[in-house]
């Protein structure tokens, strides 16, 4: 789901006529509006800078919502009661999701990048991450995806979009906390449960587990020993990201030219691509 709100530190004033000022810009600052704005980077340059040294030795894991971390069902099923409802929507939060959450902001840099529209990403990553969403480096919405002029393949009403690891390694949104070239191949990982999404990057920098149904009563994917925290576990062990998913395929497996459908995926970039490119495209893959 590739963004976001900005949280301020603000420092109580020892002085009667600056106090209420003070708890004005507070109660203004915790409107929900302004809390969570899927355009920018909730941690400050100044933080981040602060941090940088010990933080560009981290990996940048770039996780999708829907179908990774919860199952956002429109409409709503009658005989399932959900985790909480909105805009029409049921969101039935995967288990474990609050651990794996925890697990990753522990020994990974985190964003966010849903192909939702930013007025639903706002109130599911709101409920889904709490307090933790803070600690995001960015959450980008539908708005940053690449658009086509195609439809998917499993619903011919769902926009075919893409997210290009490029916006986040060329810094698309200047407002993004960190320098452009401190995250590439060797250190982005995104986890998406749609492989068409990354149709436009390198390969070997994503995974794609496969989608959660909130059926799955006893899905344990995120948690302890459960398949994808464990390949993160390992993933963490590794100098150079690309290279290890190139070695340890996991989930479904990415798009190429052995794809049944690859006829009509090859469309969608040579209209985004031209055909030239997709044939050198092509070549090197072989």
């Amino acid at each position: 789901m590739q963004t976001e709100a900005t949280t301020t530190l603000l420092e109580k004033s020892p002085f009667k006529k600056k106090r209420r000022k003070k708890r004005s810009t507070i109660k203004a600052l915790n409107n929900s509006e302004l809390t969570m704005q899927v355009q920018s980077a909730p941690i400050s340059p100044d933080d981040f800078c602060m941090m940088r040294g010990s933080h560009l030795k981290r990996k940048l894991l770039i996780l999708d919502v829907n179908g990774l971390l919860a199952d956002v069902v429109h409409p709503p099923p009658k005989d399932c009661k959900a985790d909480a409802c909105f805009a029409r929507r049921a969101i039935f939060k995967r288990p474990y999701c609050n651990d794996f959450l925890k697990f990753c902001f522990e020994r990974f840099d985190v964003g966010i990048w849903s192909s939702r529209s930013k007025k639903i990403i706002v109130k599911v990553v709101d409920y889904l991450l709490g307090n933790m969403k803070q600690k995001l480096l960015f959450c980008w919405d539908m708005s940053h995806s690449t658009q086509t002029m195609f439809k998917t393949l499993e619903n011919k009403h769902k926009p075919l979009v893409c997210k290009e690891l490029s916006k986040v390694w060329d810094r698309y949104d200047p407002n993004l906390p960190w320098e452009r070239g401190d995250y590439d191949e060797s250190n982005t990982l995104l986890v998406d449960d749609s492989p068409y999404k990354a149709l436009l990057n390198p390969v070997h920098t994503a995974i794609f587990p496969h989608s959660y149904n909130f059926k799955a009563k006893n899905d344990n994917s995120l948690g302890p020993g459960g398949d994808l925290r464990t390949y993160l576990e390992e993933l963490l062990k590794a100098e150079h990201v690309q290279k290890y998913v190139e070695q340890h395929p996991f989930g479904q497996q990415a798009i190429d030219q052995t794809n049944s459908d690859w006829s009509f995926y090859s469309d969608v970039l040579c209209s985004l691509l031209g055909p030239r490119t997709i044939d050198q495209t092509s070549s090197e893959e072989l």
